[in-house]
């Protein structure tokens, strides 16, 4: 069975899976990958208007082979009002 490491970055603390796992097939770590990137948005997007995530797959040998990104920016369209 193949073997993945799954490093992520949420813009503000990067995290290299030193360790990684056992997966059946690139596919799986795709959705692994996928699922990091959902769960980082969920709890990070609260703490600013722009932010980037990454998701990338690693095989044993440290050959990156798949990245996935998702990028947010919100922009006021109002001014804000007087506190």
């Amino acid at each position: 069975m193949p073997h993945y490491h799954i490093d992520t970055d949420d813009d503000v603390f990067p995290v290299c899976d030193e360790e990684g796992q056992d997966l059946a097939n690139l596919a799986a770590g795709r959705a692994l990958a996928h699922r990091a990137l959902s769960d980082m948005a969920r709890h990070r997007l609260p703490d600013g208007e722009h932010r980037t995530f990454t998701a990338s797959i690693r095989d044993e040998r440290g050959t990156t082979l798949y990245v996935a990104t998702l990028a947010f920016s919100g922009q006021c369209r109002v001014a804000p009002a007087a506190v």
